[in-house]
């Protein structure tokens, strides 16, 4: 694929991700909450622990770590994973009428997140070679455009408000922490909800 053509395609994937990843889920969980629609709060849930990663994604990669390739991966392999495994929730979801407006939009929204997160994974699936190789190769340097200048912002209002010098390795460093907690809830619920709760999702 020509890098031009790539380019205009990874930008697209942020500013979707922005849109569907972070704006439009965040207004469902709060309206949800003041509709107290317990099985629509707690798919929302499970959804921002679940995506959680790629926030941890964008602080690696805005300092430029080869880790943050396979971890961009396995953020929208996980969140299509989330949105679709929980039986229960997914029983109470159709049990809700179709056509209300709550449900409707986050059934659109979940259909929408499910196409994103695919095309997602097939766009930085194309990038790994970045995670073993030599993050400073065109391709690589594609995926830290966005991030890069996220980092600038930052440094700018952390700056501003609290005369702190934000440098990439200070982000790294949150990135890398949030990492090894992301890991903990993982491996925890891997180890002993999953076995003991299979695919419900219960009170997690």
């Amino acid at each position: 694929m020509p890098l031009p053509l790539l380019r205009s395609l990874i930008w697209l994937d942020y500013r979707l991700a922005v849109v569907f990843a972070l704006g439009v889920p965040l207004v469902l969980l709060i309206w949800a909450a003041i509709r107290q629609e317990q099985a629509l709060v707690r798919l929302l849930t499970l959804y921002w622990k679940v995506s959680s990663l790629l926030g941890i994604t964008v602080l690696l990669m805005a300092a430029a770590r080869p880790l943050a390739f396979l971890t961009g991966s396995l953020a929208y392999l996980f969140i299509l994973i989330g949105l679709w495994f929980w039986v229960d929730l997914n029983e109470e979801l159709a049990d809700l009428p179709p056509f209300r407006p709550l449900p409707f939009t986050l059934r659109c929204w979940r259909w929408a997140m499910t196409l994103l997160s695919a095309v997602g994974l097939l766009l930085s699936g194309s990038a790994l070679g970045c995670a073993w190789g030599q993050p400073t190769a065109p391709l690589c340097q594609l995926w830290l455009e966005a991030p890069e200048r996220f980092q600038q912002i930052l440094a700018v209002v952390m700056g501003f408000f609290f005369g702190a010098d934000w440098t990439p390795p200070v982000t790294a460093f949150l990135g890398y922490l949030g990492l090894a907690a992301y890991a903990v809830g993982l491996i925890q619920w891997l180890l002993v909800r999953l076995p003991r709760q299979g695919r419900l999702a219960g009170g997690f």
